[in-house]
């Protein structure tokens, strides 16, 4: 149990930073200027599908996060004694 805090407490923050504190609505227009700019029209089924591609794209990556925190290592401990 104590090494799973750690572990959430690491998810969460990757979540927080892949956010990157914006809404929903200001994620959503990001990627339709993505799309626009490569070229796509808005309300083509082409467009859809990139705005999709993306989506899919972030989801992954918030998966490989997710699986990265929760199976990081344990950290090594060095404790040097002092002997007089």
């Amino acid at each position: 149990m104590s090494t799973m805090f750690p572990r959430l407490a690491a998810l969460a923050a990757t979540a927080m930073l892949l956010a990157g504190c914006q809404t929903a609505e200001e994620i959503r227009a990001n990627d339709e200027n993505r799309c626009v700019s490569y070229g796509f029209r808005p309300r083509t089924d082409a467009f859809a599908a990139c705005l999709q591609r993306i989506d899919l794209d972030r989801r992954e990556s918030l998966r490989q996060s997710s699986r990265d925190a929760l199976f990081m290592p344990q950290p090594v401990i060095i404790v040097h004694e002092r002997r007089h």
